[in-house]
């Protein structure tokens, strides 16, 4: 049997469905807005990965007179080709906001619009940075995202994916903050410590929590899965998994409300939420 050359076979190219809806709706939004189409050509319709049209909208985002973007485009580059696992990320984060935030109608929008998403992925990119010894380059991104974007997350917090900050202006999270996958938070919460003190000093937030707006979260305590913190709430203390807490200080009042609470999104607790599930 003839062999065949390998630059003869045909090549496979991999399917993104995620790019490819936001492509498509780059197209309508270009046909339907014609002033809009060198914005949406040049941050979409001119790229080919999803990774390369979110490279270049954080570095627009970014823009400052001390550093050029298009040194910022080359070094978020650098960093996805040292770990291309980030681009699981982006799209983790982009179908987070997609399907939890009711005013989110398109899988472009956070690509375009949302700061909350565009302040995650500058931090997953100078988290990358700081781990690679580059802790000056990572702290320079940080003060820029928490000048223009009012969101302030040090670069060695870990993050997980699949995470959502709805609205996120004055979000806070500490060095050693930790937030588990599938996280949701809005505006104004802060990851804090409780002083001065030194070493770890900040919250762990494990997976599918959902933080409401305002709500505070001090110290090197531990809030598990899948816990609902109401808005305005002050944590002060360890909380088991799958309970809402509210108030300030914060104090256990019920069950989480449903088995996700980070992906349901819904903030009201009802009395029959701790009865039925004693």
């Amino acid at each position: 049997m003839q062999k065949t050359s390998a630059a003869a076979e045909p090549q496979i190219k991999s399917y993104d469905p995620i790019w490819s809806q936001v492509r498509r709706e780059a197209e309508e939004i270009s046909a339907s807005e014609p002033a809009l189409g060198g914005f949406i050509y040049a941050t979409v319709l001119d790229h080919a990965r999803l990774e390369d049209a979110v490279c270049h909208r954080l570095a627009r985002r970014l823009q400052h007179s001390a550093l050029d973007s298009g040194l910022l485009h080359k070094t978020f580059h650098e960093v996805l080709a040292s770990d291309p696992s980030l681009g699981d990320a982006f799209r983790a984060d982009l179908m987070a906001v997609a399907k939890r935030d009711p005013a989110c109608s398109r899988m472009i929008e956070p690509l375009l619009y949302y700061k909350g998403f565009h302040a995650l992925e500058i931090y997953r990119l100078g988290h990358w940075l700081w781990k690679a010894g580059r802790k000056d380059f990572a702290l320079y991104l940080q003060s820029l995202v928490s000048r223009f974007l009012q969101v302030d997350i040090h670069p060695a917090a870990e993050i997980g994916r699949g995470v959502m900050f709805d609205h996120a202006t004055g979000i806070v999270i500490g060095e050693t903050a930790v937030i588990g996958d599938n996280c949701s938070m809005l505006h104004g919460v802060t990851l804090g410590g409780t002083g001065n003190e030194r070493g770890d000093r900040h919250p762990k937030i494990g997976r599918g929590v959902m933080i409401g707006a305002g709500a505070k979260i001090l110290g090197n305590i531990k809030v598990g899965d899948c816990v609902r913190v109401a808005a305005g709430s002050v944590v002060l203390n360890d909380v088991p998994p799958r309970r809402t807490v509210a108030g300030v200080p914060a104090r256990e009042i019920g069950f989480a409300g449903c088995e996700e609470p980070a992906l349901a999104m819904d903030q009201m607790f009802t009395g029959d939420d701790e009865t039925s599930h004693r």
